[in-house]
C-alpha cells in the first residue's frame, strides 16, 4: 500500500532541477509539528515519547492491546541516544535522513544498530531477526555458514552501513534457500506446492504482483502436496521475478523499442543470450506465467499445477503489456501529482453501459479544453494560412496582394493591428471545443473497442480510429470553418464594413453552414487516419525504457505526426477553402469537389493546390501537439478510473493497483516518506514486527 506513495513522492522530488533528493522541511514548521506530540520534558527539552512518535504521530500500532517492544524498536530508528525519548534533533535528523535516495536501506540499519554506535553486531542483528513474524514462523539458522561470512566465524565482527546493506540484500536471498531446505525435510531436492505456496506469501511476497497472487501462487485447482517443485525450478522462478527489469530490457532488444510486436520464445531466447545469462528454464517458466496469468491454457490447468506442468505447451508469444503484469512493483516510480482522483468502479467487470457512457462524457470534456488551448496557441498561423489559400492568380481594386506567409504576417499585423490576428477567434473556439473533444473521443472510443484483452491494436485499427474519428468531427468542423474563414478574409478588402460572426451565420443559414462538407471529409478523414496512428507510434518511440512520457515528449510527438498528416491534405483544404469563401468580383465561382479541382488546376496549376501548405503544417502541427499534450495531462492531474484503458505512457507501469494512503497534515518533508519507508521494511525485507502483545486467535470456521 505505502509502496506507491513513496515511489510518487520519491520521484516527483527527484524530477524538481534533478537533485535526486526530497526537498527538506521548513525548520520552524517541522518544529511547530514537533511541539504538538512533545509531551514530556528532559533536562529542560520537550521531547517526544516512543509511543507518542509511533502511535499518535506515525499513526502505526494503534489497537489498544499494541504491542510494546516493536513500537520501542520502530521508535529506537530516531532515538539515537536510545533513552525513550525523541528530541527535536533527532526528529529533524531522521526527516533528513528519508529524504536521501538509500533511505530504505539508512532506516533498516538503524533499526538494527539497537545501542546506537553506526555499527551493527550479530547479537543486535539477532535480537531484531527473532522478533520478526517471519522467523518466527520460518526461523532462520543464525549459526549458518552465511551469517559467519558476514559476521566472522566467532560473530564477533561489527559490520558497517555498506557492508550491512549488502548483508540484507543477500539475507533475503538466503532466507528463501534455507526455506526451501527446512520444507524438503528428505533432501529430495523437492518441495511440495503447498510449501512452495507458503514460502513466497511469507518469504518472498514483495516479489507478487496481485495477478501473481491470485491467478498462480494462491489459484486454486491444485491437489495440495501432490505436485513438486524442484529446487532448480525454485531458483529460477525467484531469479526470474527479482530480474524482471532485465526481462523488459531482454524484450525491448527483440523487437527495437517496439512494446506491441510479439516476441516468440525462441527470439528472446537469442535476445537473452545476446544481453546476459538468462537461463532457458527463466524463459520457459517467463512464458508459462504469461499463459497462465492471461488465461490461454483453457480451464482443465490452473495454478501451480499448471505452473509445473505447462512448460513445455507454455504461450508461444508475448508483448510488453504481460512483463508488466508479473513485474514486482519498484519503490522508485515516475508518476505525475494528480489534482484528484476518481475510482468509479472497482474492477474492469462492473463496467456498465452506464460507466461507459460516463467515460466518453470525461474524455469528451477534457478534449474540449485541450481543444481550445490548443487552437487558441496558433490561432495567427491559422489565419495566416487561410488567406494564404484563398489568394487567386490576378490583381483586384482593394485585394491585398501576399508574396508569402511571412509577407502576410507582416501585412496583418501593419494594417489591422495585432488583433487582426485574433480575427474570428470566438467563433472558432465556441466550436473547436466539440469538434477535438468528439474526435479525441471516438479516436478513444473505437481504439478501445478494437484493442484486444492485452491492450495491443494492429496497425489497420489504429487508422480506422482515427479515420472514424476525422469524419465523426465534420459535423462540427465544417459550420466552425466556412465561418472562421469569412471572418478570416473579411480583412483583406479595405475599408469594407466590418462582418460579424451571428451575420454570417443567419447569411448562410443550417444548409449553407455545410458548404463544403465533402471536402471537408476529404480532409479530415485521412488527416486522422495519418496522424492518430503516427502520433501512438512516434510516442512509444520517445517513451523511456519504462515506458513514462515526459509532457515534452508528448508535445514533441504531436508536434511530429502532425507534418505528415497536414502536409499530405492541403489539396483537399485548399479546395474546401475555395469552397466556403465568398467570391467577389471577377474571381472563378466554383459548383462542388469536382469542379473546384478542374478550375484550380486549370487557372493555377498544380502547385495552387499546395498553397499555404507550410503555414498549415506550422498550424496544425503544433496545435495538435499542444492539443494532445494537454489532453494527456489533463488525465493524468485529473484520473478517474473507468475500469476502461489509459493513455499509455502516463506513469510508469506497474504490477499492483495503487492504493494510496491518506496523506497526513503533520507528514511533511522527508516525513511524506516514513510510513512507505518502514513498510518497505516489511515488503522487501520481510522485517515484519508483531503488532499486538498476544497472539491474536484465528478465526475459525462457521
Amino acid at each position: 500500500m505505502f509502496k506507491s506513495l513513496l515511489s510518487s513522492v520519491l520521484t516527483q522530488a527527484s524530477c524538481q532541477e534533478g537533485a535526486g533528493y526530497l526537498k527538506r522541511a521548513d525548520t520552524d514548521r517541522l518544529h511547530e509539528i514537533f511541539l504538538k506530540y512533545a509531551t514530556v520534558e528532559k533536562n529542560g527539552e520537550k521531547c517526544i515519547t516512543s509511543e507518542d512518535f509511533v502511535r499518535k504521530f506515525l499513526g502505526l500500532f494503534d489497537e489498544d492491546d499494541y504491542n510494546k517492544e516493536s513500537v520501542k524498536l520502530i521508535a529506537g530508528i530516531v532515538d539515537m541516544d536510545k533513552d525513550g525519548f525523541i528530541s527535536f534533533s533527532e526528529f529533524q535528523a531522521f526527516e533528513g535522513l528519508l529524504c536521501v535516495p538509500d533511505a530504505l536501506y539508512k532506516t533498516a540499519f538503524q533499526l538494527f544498530d539497537t545501542n546506537g554506535n553506526g555499527l551493527v553486531a550479530f547479537d543486535e542483528f539477532a535480537e531484531v531477526m527473532r522478533k520478526t513474524a517471519l522467523h518466527q514462523k520460518l526461523p532462520f539458522n543464525m549459526e549458518s555458514t552465511f551469517v559467519r561470512l558476514y559476521f566472522g566465524k566467532d560473530k564477533k565482527r561489527l559490520v558497517t552501513y555498506p557492508e550491512f546493506s549488502q548483508f540484507l540484500h543477500d539475507f533475503h536471498e538466503e532466507y528463501g534457500v534455507e526455506a526451501f531446505k527446512k520444507c524438503d525435510k528428505d533432501g529430495s531436492g523437492f518441495i511440495s506446492a503447498g510449501d512452495f505456496r507458503d514460502i513466497m506469501l511469507s518469504v518472498k511476497r514483495h516479489l507478487l504482483t496481485k495477478d501473481l497472487m491470485t491467478k498462480v501462487i494462491n489459484a486454486s485447482g491444485f491437489p495440495q502436496g501432490e505436485r513438486k517443485i524442484s529446487f532448480p525450478y525454485y531458483m529460477a522462478f525467484n531469479s526470474l521475478l527479482n530480474n524482471m527489469e532485465l526481462i523488459k530490457r531482454v524484450y525491448l532488444n527483440a523487437t527495437t523499442g517496439h512494446r506491441t510486436q510479439e516476441v516468440t520464445k525462441e527470439e528472446f531466447l537469442h535476445s537473452a543470450q545476446m544481453m546476459s545469462q538468462i537461463t532457458p528454464l527463466e524463459v520457459d517458466i517467463l512464458f508459462t506465467l504469461c499463459d497462465m496469468i492471461h488465461h490461454t491454457n483453457g480451464e482443465d490447468a490452473s495454478g501451480i499445477d499448471a505452473w509445473v506442468t505447462s512448460s513445455t505447451g507454455s504461450r508461444n508469444r508475448i508483448v510488453y503489456n504481460d512483463l508488466n503484469s508479473i513485474t514486482p512493483e519498484q519503490y522508485f516510480k515516475q508518476v505525475t501529482r494528480r489534482v484528484a482522483e476518481i475510482k468509479a468502479v472497482s474492477s474492469p467487470e462492473e463496467r456498465s453501459v452506464f460507466i461507459q457512457i460516463l467515460e466518453s462524457t470525461y474524455r469528451f470534456t477534457l478534449g474540449s479544453v485541450a481543444g481550445a488551448v490548443g487552437a487558441s496557441a496558433v490561432y495567427p498561423i491559422d489565419l495566416v494560412k487561410t488567406r494564404m489559400q484563398n489568394q487567386r492568380t490576378g490583381s483586384f481594386i482593394g485585394e491585398v496582394a501576399y508574396r508569402n506567409s511571412w509577407d502576410c504576417f507582416k501585412k496583418v499585423i501593419r494594417h489591422e493591428g495585432v488583433f487582426g490576428l485574433y480575427r474570428g477567434l470566438v467563433p472558432q473556439l465556441i466550436g473547436v471545443a466539440p469538434e477535438k473533444a468528439i474526435k479525441l473521443t471516438v479516436n478513444d472510443l473505437v481504439r478501445d473497442k478494437m484493442s484486444d484483452k492485452n491492450g495491443n491494436i494492429s496497425l489497420y485499427a489504429e487508422i480506422l480510429a482515427g479515420a472514424c474519428a476525422g469524419g465523426s468531427q465534420v459535423v462540427f468542423t465544417n459550420p466552425l470553418e466556412i465561418v472562421k474563414i469569412r471572418l478570416q478574409v473579411a480583412g483583406e478588402i479595405a475599408g469594407g464594413t466590418k462582418v460579424r460572426a451571428w451575420s454570417v451565420v443567419k447569411d448562410l443559414g443550417l444548409f449553407g453552414l455545410y458548404k463544403g462538407a465533402k471536402a471537408c471529409l476529404l480532409r479530415d478523414v485521412p488527416f486522422s487516419a495519418i496522424y492518430f496512428p503516427a502520433y501512438a507510434h512516434v510516442k512509444a518511440k520517445f517513451a523511456d525504457e519504462n515506458g513514462y512520457n515526459h509532457p515534452l515528449t508528448l508535445l514533441a510527438a504531436g508536434a511530429i505526426a502532425g507534418i505528415p498528416a497536414a502536409s499530405l491534405v492541403t489539396p483537399a483544404d485548399v479546395i474546401k477553402t475555395r469552397l466556403q469563401v465568398v467570391a467577389r468580383s471577377g474571381q472563378t465561382t466554383y459548383n462542388g469537389v469536382i469542379d473546384a479541382t478542374r478550375k484550380i488546376y486549370a487557372e493555377e496549376g498544380a502547385r495552387a493546390f499546395w498553397k499555404g501548405a507550410l503555414a498549415r503544417v506550422f498550424r496544425s502541427s503544433p496545435q495538435f501537439g499542444v492539443t494532445l499534450v494537454t489532453y494527456e495531462i489533463l488525465q493524468r492531474l485529473f484520473y478517474v478510473d473507468f475500469g476502461g484503458t489509459r493513455p499509455s505512457g502516463s506513469e510508469l507501469h506497474v504490477a499492483t493497483p495503487i492504493e494510496e494512503t491518506v496523506k497526513k497534515p503533520q507528514h511533511i518533508g522527508g516525513y511524506q516518506v516514513a510510513l512507505p519507508v518502514l513498510t518497505g521494511l516489511e515488503t522487501k525485507f520481510g522485517i515484519s514486527l508483531p503488532r499486538w502483545s498476544t497472539v491474536k486467535p484465528q478465526p475459525q470456521p462457521q
